[in-house]
């Protein structure tokens, strides 16, 4: 009994270990400036939830849209008026194509 404690006691601590590691890997991009860290990505604008005013969101499958001469990545999604799901404009970059 005490040896299947001790070994649930021992998976518990691995686990927490584990999770605790992964909190700390995504504070450190953050706060290294890498946003893509957040898990916050997606391939559309939100359709749901509550959103704040300046929220954004990371575009998950960036490629290159547009025609010649005028071509862009929509890097991701920001929210310019707080609501459910609020108002979405995508932030795109401009590729020089």
């Amino acid at each position: 009994m005490k040896l299947e404690q001790s070994n649930r006691i021992a998976g518990l601590s691995l686990g927490l270990s584990d999770y605790l590691n992964k909190i700390v890997n995504k504070l450190n991009g953050v706060a290294a400036g890498n946003f893509g860290s957040l898990d916050n990505a997606s391939t559309a604008a939100p359709t749901s939830g509550t959103w704040a005013k300046g929220d954004f969101v990371t575009n998950s499958n960036p490629s290159e849209l547009g025609s010649a001469g005028s071509k862009y990545v929509v890097i991701g999604f920001i929210c310019t008026a707080s609501g459910t799901p609020g108002t979405w404009l995508q932030c795109r970059c401009l590729t020089g194509n």
